[in-house]
């Protein structure tokens, strides 16, 4: 059986944007639907982190070492991933999809799919390490077919 069947919804994210889509129509002529987007504010981390490093001594000498920043804006990438898991997981409770396809960079993915209650694992029917959050839809439809039909 096809992947990307009727009502199949399809997740379209990255680090700090995401789009729910859901199929419309069959596997053969895919028609992909926004249904709802999410869209972090996550500035370059260093408009989030402190002035400059910090630093720490080394002991009873006079030397001193940096201590290297923590990476704020990997950890609201990070963050992202767990509340996208929590929409899905909701969603999937209500009943609202039986299938999902995920499509992200493979790091988002790799973080979503730690975050992913057992409940949404289940209902993955495909995933597609590809960021293509500011593609077109058409152009999304066309490579999420591709890519599903040669895994």
């Amino acid at each position: 059986m096809s992947t990307l069947t009727q009502d199949t919804w399809v997740l379209i994210a990255d680090g700090e944007k995401a789009l729910f889509l859901v199929n419309r129509t069959d596997a053969a002529n895919p028609h992909l639907d926004v249904i709802r987007t999410e869209e972090q504010d996550n500035p370059p981390n260093r408009e989030q982190a402190a002035n400059r490093p910090g630093r720490f001594n080394d002991g009873p000498s006079t030397h001193r070492s940096a201590v290297q920043d923590t990476d704020w804006h990997q950890l609201a990438k990070d963050r992202f991933a767990g509340d996208l898991a929590d929409i899905l997981y909701r969603r999937a409770h209500a009943q609202d999809f039986d299938r999902i396809v995920l499509v992200a960079d493979p790091s988002t993915l790799g973080e979503l799919r730690k975050e992913l209650h057992q409940e949404v694992t289940d209902k993955v029917v495909g995933e597609v390490p590809k960021t293509l959050t500011n593609h077109p839809v058409e152009e999304i439809e066309k490579i999420v077919s591709a890519e599903l039909e040669a895994a």
